[in-house]
């Protein structure tokens, strides 16, 4: 074991609206500095922000605005690190804050570069606490929380496990025994049917997020726990092996850094529809695929952009770095290679999408 992430919603953190637990985050602090003990490393995921700035500012609901709650996130922001900071500074270990957003991490250089700077942290013995950058970041406030950005997290910096606690004990068979399933081997379409939502104040999401976070991870070989975040010592004896919450065990063929980030890490500029011969290339022969395939193009991209590959009934099945722009597609969709190079007879290299820039879904 080298590194986890542990994740922590705003329901483990606060007592309400923007009341910080301040023993809750100083039994996390303790348990950190056990693990550090141990040579391990420890990044946090810490959600908060929002909920500590609409206890500063009197605010019994989550805003129905995006101004808002971007102006909660910018107030709380700086109180939920100094929280951190403070329950930490007893063991003499430094926090180092780092604010992401889907975007920063969907380009490849910045995604590289986040990697960088969560190493060099590390390097410094420093316990990097990440969040999304929700007073600038429209679409994550939105749509994203911090169950998917712990998972990204998670797979950016190949962590071997990660703890996601909130009040949720683990995945219920809601339908069936009612009970927490121990452990999930694989996350398969009855797994993701058992995911409810959430009716917090404060918070996004619920289960559903962390089944598609779970999956995430386990894909990028790391081992998933979603356990409830105030139980004694959690973090440790889920460590030590202990059963408590779902485990999601961890793919036995996780994939490489640069498919994780085509699958995960992208929203996709537009997408190509295909024939059942190039689904079977891409699928079973595990080749590239080539323009006489491609049946429908849609969307306005770039060469470089990545884009989705749907099979004839229009579901998703693949996605790559697009070699051709959009209006090219158009031209060379359905010809094979000889007539291609009629067309762009400088190109040297005639794939539509190459394997290597290709992950199926």
């Amino acid at each position: 074991m080298k590194r986890i992430v542990i994740k922590l919603g705003t329901g483990i953190l606060t007592t309400g609206i923007g009341k910080v637990d301040t023993n809750r985050i100083d039994a996390i602090c303790s348990q950190v500095a056990t693990i550090r003990k141990r040579e391990i490393e420890v990044l946090i995921v810490s959600s908060g922000a929002v909920g500590m700035g609409m206890g500063v500012l009197d605010l019994q609901s989550r805003p129905a605005t995006l101004a808002k709650q971007q102006a909660c996130a910018a107030i709380g922001q700086s109180r939920l690190i100094q929280c951190w900071q403070r329950g930490l500074d007893p063991y003499g270990l430094v926090v180092g804050q780092i604010l992401l957003t889907h975007e920063g991490l969907r380009i490849r250089n910045r995604y590289v570069n986040a990697k960088a700077t969560v190493d060099q942290l590390l390097n410094y013995q420093v316990v990097p606490v990440i969040n999304e950058n929700d007073s600038v970041s429209a679409f994550e406030i939105k749509f994203g929380n911090n169950d998917i950005l712990g998972a990204m997290v998670a797979s950016l910096t190949e962590a071997d496990q990660i703890y996601m606690l909130s009040t949720a004990p683990g995945l219920i068979d809601i339908e069936g025994t009612g009970e927490v399933i121990p452990v999930v081997d694989s996350i398969t379409p009855e797994i993701e049917a058992m995911a409810k939502g959430t009716n917090s104040p404060t918070a996004v999401g619920g289960m559903i997020p962390k089944i598609q976070a779970a999956k995430l991870a386990t894909n990028a070989g790391c081992e998933t726990f979603i356990a409830h975040g105030a139980e004694e010592n959690i973090i440790l004896r889920l460590l030590d092996g202990e059963s408590i919450g779902t485990r999601f065990a961890a793919s036995q063929a996780p994939l490489v850094s640069k498919k994780r980030w085509l699958a995960y890490f992208q929203r996709p500029s537009g997408s190509i529809k295909i024939d059942e011969g190039a689904c079977a290339a891409l699928i079973r022969d595990e080749r590239s695929l080539l323009a006489a395939g491609i049946s429908h193009c849609d969307g306005n991209f770039h060469a470089g952009d990545v884009i989705d590959v749907l099979n004839p009934n229009g579901e998703p099945i693949a996605r790559g770095e697009s070699a051709f722009s959009s209006h090219d597609i158009q031209q060379i969709a359905g010809k094979s290679a000889t007539e291609i190079e009629a067309i762009f007879p400088d190109r040297k290299r005639f794939e539509a999408i190459h394997r290597d820039a290709l992950v199926l879904l």
